[in-house]
């Protein structure tokens, strides 16, 4: 990544008045500016859904025939953010993979704490199920909390018995709500975007007194086993770093094939700035690779 780019973004992300950890109504506002600050390009079309009683968008991009879906889940520490202002990443997910993309509208913390953003993605999922797009042709993905909440849905889906999705790509995910990672420390220098304190502010709106140690909480405390191939990336400048590494490891060590993807320089979720960063644009190619790979594997 070039040293100009990356101190731009680096200056345009700390100068940002989003406080990630500040009142989840006033900074919700901020959030949706901020993220849906760019205009939609004008080959991307939207159409607002219910899957499951749940609000959604669906995406697609291009203009070309899009085959298979893809459910994906904003971020936004579980408190923030919305389908609508993440329109233009789901596009560029939707573009890559020649898919139609479903941004979920999952109801947020702390009006509605852990485990409601969990049961409305398993309700998309179902909603999805019922459409009659059958597992095979679905993919999961999701970026920082919406990282999290695309895996605690895999293993939902595993829990009800449900027939498993191709594969999930989430990007800079929080699977630790514990904040145990050593990257908390070793990284907090470096991270324009996130703290540590904003993140704990975050998890304790969402656990509510909830276990942080809870599967479907923090993933990276599951059994992972009889999950679908992952792909996981993350910039070597957030402090959430550890939660992809550690969780790429999980993976393996429960016989799930995991790709880590992590790139030097970057920071938090750099993949929506892929029209700023080059890097970001490359490692959203690959997420559309990973994705088109398996939903034509499962076709096969």
């Amino acid at each position: 990544m070039a040293e100009s780019q990356l101190g731009a973004i680096t200056d345009l992300l700390r100068a940002s008045p989003l406080d990630m950890g500040g009142d989840p109504h006033t900074m919700r506002i901020v959030f949706d500016e901020m993220i849906g600050s760019h205009p939609v390009p004008e080959d991307v079309r939207t159409i607002t859904v219910e899957l499951g009683g749940v609000s959604a968008i669906a995406v697609t991009a291009g203009g070309g025939e899009a085959s298979g879906a893809v459910l994906y889940f904003h971020g936004g520490g579980y408190a923030l953010g919305s389908a609508a202002a993440s329109v233009n990443l789901a596009a560029d997910v939707a573009r890559r993979s020649s898919t139609t993309v479903y941004t979920v509208d999952y109801r947020l913390a702390p009006e509605n704490p852990f485990p409601a953003a969990v049961d409305d993605a398993l309700a998309a999922y179902r909603g999805l199920l019922d459409r009659g797009i059958p597992a095979e042709a679905i993919t999961v993905s999701g970026e920082s909390a919406g990282g999290g909440l695309a895996l605690a849905l895999l293993i939902a889906i595993k829990d009800a018995g449900l027939p498993q999705p191709a594969a999930a790509a989430v990007l800079s995910p929080w699977a630790d709500l514990t904040q145990s990672g050593r990257s908390y420390e070793t990284k907090a220098a470096v991270d324009p975007a996130l703290t540590r304190q904003a993140l704990s502010t975050r998890a304790d709106n969402y656990l509510a007194g909830a276990d942080p140690r809870s599967p479907l909480a923090s993933p990276l405390f599951a059994d992972l086993r009889g999950l679908p191939p992952l792909l996981i990336q993350a910039g070597t400048y957030e402090i959430l770093l550890d939660d992809a590494v550690r969780l790429a490891a999980k993976a393996a060590d429960d016989d799930v094939a995991a790709t880590l993807q992590t790139f030097p320089g970057a920071p938090h979720v750099f993949q929506g700035l892929s029209a700023l960063l080059a890097e970001g644009a490359r490692a959203l190619d690959q997420v559309g690779a990973f994705i088109r790979t398996h939903l034509d594997r499962q076709a096969a």
